[in-house]
């Protein structure tokens, strides 16, 4: 029997009910895994023994009556870029080749103690410097959409492989869209929350940036997930400290009344009209749900990719300058580059940006007093073609910028996540962003899931391995 595109709510109840053993999923995973590889090229390193271990320990907890946990026997991949304890932890760079991390991040602590049985780590561009999906390390990862073109990045094996059945959900990072420009690409739903909502220890290359989240094929496994990686963790000084809230409760609240707000360029984006098309398709679908939608054409203003880049600047350019000058040989050249124009910043510039930041992020909060939840498209093109860092219609952007509508919320620390929302001519996934206002994940969720129950996408399979959209 094939479990590879089953929910994983759907499996963990099977596995809890013993009507499936962790051991059978986890092993159909491990074979989609070497199925897909050589199509894909998903994972970094596989763990086939880490995970049969972790499925066995969960059959057997099953058995003598203990009570199994939130995660119990699901199979899932974890970026390269998050420390799993004794694995390599690469960064999807030569310079990292034999690095192993020493202990698990606090995500990957939670998704043991949970039950979860991980497969291995999943590509990344080198150091997550780059929107695609590839690196010097581990080469092209491809779109199990259609494979001459990128899943995007830098989350790229997580959405690939998710996408292609691998495992149900991922762990992801986003720094300035990398879970939510792949999700879009390869049409998951993969949500950042609210900044330091899920702790990061050790501290990534930008440190206030960065969030750890999942990329997942349903609206209710993210929210699954998510609840195990969040809350407070005093080792991150920006965690945030309470109660969690409940994102699996929040995916049966109504959505009638709710105020959304639509901009298809934040005042500044150059979007594909065919994309635009779809995502008002979607906004639109919204409104028929009972929402109220309020016309933002005029955005938000001017955009803060200066802002974006002086903080990814100071934070890579800091943490990779020994790299850099003594290992710049073993780096993808778009990365050294990036980083040389990083060490170029000054402390003048940097804190003229800082400024920058907080007008802007006050700018935003009291946007939110008008509305719920603000919808963009959550990237301006689909999947373009393997081996190119940029759009062709970006080139005067860089290989993080053109990603117009989702680096912003990186700058505020709002939640945001990326809703699958239909397919170009192109048989190519397209995107909704939502966002949050600060701390109001649970609207996200609700309005989410209403959406994926009232416009199902479950049964449409990428045409990968004869898996043919219906």
């Amino acid at each position: 029997m094939r479990y590879e595109f089953s929910s994983a709510i759907a499996l963990r109840d099977a596995i809890t009910s013993k009507k499936l053993s962790a051991v059978d999923v986890v092993r159909n995973a491990l074979q989609r895994q070497v199925d897909c590889e050589s199509h894909l090229n998903c994972f970094a390193t596989r763990t086939p023994e880490l995970a049969l271990e972790a499925a066995y320990r969960a059959d057997q907890a099953i058995q003598t009556g203990q009570p199994p946990g939130a995660l119990h026997g699901l199979p899932i991949s974890v970026k390269d870029l998050i420390a799993i304890g004794g694995v390599r932890q690469m960064f999807g760079s030569r310079s990292m080749e034999f690095n192993v991390a020493q202990t698990d991040a606090p995500a990957v602590a939670r998704i043991k103690a949970a039950g979860a049985c991980i497969i291995g780590t999943t590509t990344t561009s080198e150091f997550g410097c780059k929107a695609v999906g590839d690196s010097p390390l581990t080469g092209i990862t491809r779109n199990p959409w259609n494979t001459d073109k990128t899943p995007g990045g830098s989350s790229c094996g997580a959405a690939a492989s998710v996408a292609a059945g691998v495992t149900p959900f991922a762990l992801g990072t986003d720094g300035g869209g990398s879970i939510r420009a792949p999700s879009s690409l390869t049409g998951l739903f993969g949500i950042k929350a609210q900044f330091a909502r899920v702790p990061v220890f050790p501290a990534s290359a930008t440190p206030t940036l960065g969030h750890v989240g999942p990329l997942a094929r349903t609206v209710r496994d993210a929210a699954l997930l998510l609840s195990v990686i969040a809350g407070h963790d005093p080792r991150d000084p920006f965690s945030v400290a309470g109660k969690v809230p409940d994102f699996q409760k929040a995916c049966d609240l109504p959505i009638k009344g709710m105020r959304l707000a639509w901009s298809p360029t934040l005042g500044y984006a150059k979007p594909d009209p065919e994309v635009v098309r779809i995502t008002e398709l979607a906004v639109k679908r919204f409104e028929s749900l009972g929402c109220e939608i309020i016309d933002l054409s005029e955005g938000i203003g001017g955009d803060p990719v200066a802002c974006w880049m002086a903080e990814f600047y100071a934070g890579v350019g800091t943490r990779l300058n020994e790299t850099l000058r003594t290992k710049r040989h073993l780096l993808d050249p778009a990365v050294a580059s990036m980083l040389d124009k990083a060490l170029d910043l000054s402390l003048l510039d940097y804190y003229s940006q800082v400024f920058v930041r907080y007008q802007f992020r006050e700018k935003i909060r009291t946007l939110f007093n008008s509305f719920d939840l603000l919808l963009t498209p959550t990237l301006p093109v689909s999947a373009f073609d393997v081996g190119l860092d940029i759009p062709p219609q970006f080139s005067d952007r860089n290989v993080c910028s053109w990603q117009y509508y989702t680096y912003p919320f990186n700058l505020t620390g709002q939640p945001a996540a990326s809703l699958p929302v239909g397919f170009t001519n192109d048989e190519l996934p397209v995107g909704l962003q939502l966002v949050a206002a600060i701390n109001q994940e649970v609207d996200i969720f609700r309005a989410a899931a209403a959406f994926e129950a009232a416009f199902p996408w479950d049964g449409i399979r990428p045409p990968l391995l004869d898996r043919h959209r219906p």
